[in-house]
């Protein structure tokens, strides 16, 4: 096993410097593949945080107005520090979220392609000279960093999804005060070991664990915190953008999905297979993207449902850090009992299990990889988003059914189609309430273009051009008597 020693702090970075919390209370990290408690980290709250939201308020002032050429170069060194950390950092991951390893190492090289992108994307934030209505004055546009950044991180990427949110805001010359999740609070920190070794000044980056409710408070309320990222469930997000309304923060969210993927009759069917085992297995189902919903047209379910079945037995699920492991655990035992409710649900009104269905033999919280057949718009997945390995089949006859199926939600973060009809394809971008449509592919997400969702999946987006607009301010300038 790759030592990440180096990496795993149990402490806090505020300016600088690493400390516990004021109470000198910890949390305990778990493995969730184990069981084994691998370390813990300060349980901070609401006065840690006001003094990092200051702190981070002072550099500011400074870091916001240094070269672009400075911050670039600043960038370019973090992502060769995550690159060249790679297998430590992936392994650490691993022990704290339980994913495979070889998941693990393609997070840590997506979020360091996120901060090289961000690194030459500002490069390229270009204000603008509008034709003015008289000859003596000139319109100006111009973009000025946001301020204080509160980025606040789910368990479930808690490298990459930090990294979405650092790029931009670190490119665009803010500063921020992150709060990871507590289950997955390592990968986190690492950030700050490797910011500080790159030489990010004092008070850019400032990290703090403990109490959601407190850390996420004092964001909230500050107002020297003029914008919040988000990454997690709708409820939350919903609170906060309550919350932000007080101080009139910007906010951008990337809440939950329930994401349909359609398979039609003219369809490649093993090309559909795969992407279909990509898009709801990777980390376990526990992505807010992957797929909740199969719908498959009725000539083709069978031969669908059949190649699935054989896909998913050939998974082989144990210890993430182990060779050859394709599933690992769900993250906790609360994880465990939600799917267990989606199945028992499901077969109370006809659903049939066709593979899975029960907790693995391995014990702690693995779960079988599980196949329903029979899968209708009465049971709780069908609007619910599951975050688990649930493979739920529908079946449809027509493509209006199918879309109509498809939109039936509140969510739309994620979907998928697999058909070969160029016309269909442009149909269906029009028809699906989705920020995200991938058309005969089950993994779509990439740096350069935007993340986001619509309805209540979220506001803003996150990567491409659009990643870096919520980080900056525009201004208009009027200069007059010319």
């Amino acid at each position: 096993m790759t030592d990440y020693s180096k990496f795993l702090k149990e402490s806090n970075l505020t300016n600088g410097s690493w400390h516990a919390a004021d109470s000198n209370s910890n949390i305990p990290v778990t493995n969730p593949a184990t069981g084994e408690v691998i370390g813990s980290v300060p349980n901070c709250g609401t006065a840690e945080t006001e003094r990092a939201i200051q702190v981070a308020a002072t550099a500011f002032k400074t870091y916001s107005r240094t070269d672009i050429s400075y911050r670039v170069g600043l960038l370019r060194k973090l992502h060769d520090a995550l690159m060249d950390n790679q297998e430590a950092l992936a392994a650490l991951l691993t022990a704290e979220q339980g994913k495979p390893l070889f998941e693990a190492r393609g997070e840590i090289a997506i979020g360091a392609a996120y901060i090289l992108w961000f690194a030459e994307e500002i490069r390229r934030a270009k204000g603008e000279i509008v034709p003015a209505p008289t000859n003596d004055r000139r319109l100006l546009v111009t973009h000025h960093p946001v301020g204080v950044v509160g980025a606040i991180t789910p368990w479930n990427f808690p490298s990459s999804m930090l990294a979405r949110k650092l790029g931009p805001a670190l490119a665009a010359g803010c500063t921020v005060v992150a709060k990871p999740a507590t289950a997955t609070p390592y990968s986190a920190l690492a950030w700050g070991v490797l910011a500080l070794e790159v030489g990010f000044p004092d008070g850019v980056l400032n990290i703090l664990t403990g109490s959601a409710r407190e850390i996420g408070g004092a964001i909230m309320a500050s107002p020297d915190v003029r914008k919040v990222t988000f990454t997690g469930s709708t409820e939350v997000g919903k609170t906060l953008i309550r919350q932000s309304a007080d101080t009139v923060k910007k906010v951008s969210m990337e809440l939950g999905g329930n994401a349909p993927f359609i398979v039609f009759e003219d369809a490649e069917i093993d090309a559909a297979v795969e992407g279909a085992m990509v898009s709801k297995y990777r980390n376990m189902g526990q992505t807010c993207v992957c797929t909740n919903r199969f719908y498959v047209h009725e000539k083709i379910h069978n031969e669908f449902v059949e190649k699935l079945l054989t896909a998913t037995k050939a998974l082989k699920i144990g210890d993430g850090a182990a060779d050859g492991i394709t599933q690992g655990p769900l993250i906790d035992m609360a994880a465990v009992e939600k799917v267990e409710a989606f199945i028992s649900d499901s077969e109370s009104k006809g659903g049939q299990i066709a593979l899975g269905g029960k907790r693995h033999a391995l014990g702690e919280t693995f779960f079988e990889p599980t196949v329903i057949t029979g899968a209708n718009s009465d049971m709780d997945f069908a609007t619910d988003e599951i975050f688990g390995p649930i493979a739920a089949v529908f079946k449809f006859e027509t493509e209006d059914e199918a879309v109509a199926a498809a939109n039936a939600t509140e969510f739309g973060l994620a979907a998928y189609v697999y058909t070969r009809d160029v016309g269909r394809i442009f149909r269906l971008n029009d028809a699906l309430d989705y920020g995200l449509i991938g058309f005969n592919s089950g993994l779509i997400t990439t740096v350069e273009v935007p993340f986001g969702g619509l309805k209540e999946s979220g506001l803003g987006n996150e990567g491409g051009s659009q990643g870096l607009q919520d980080y900056l301010e525009t201004k208009y300038v009027c200069i007059a008597g010319i």
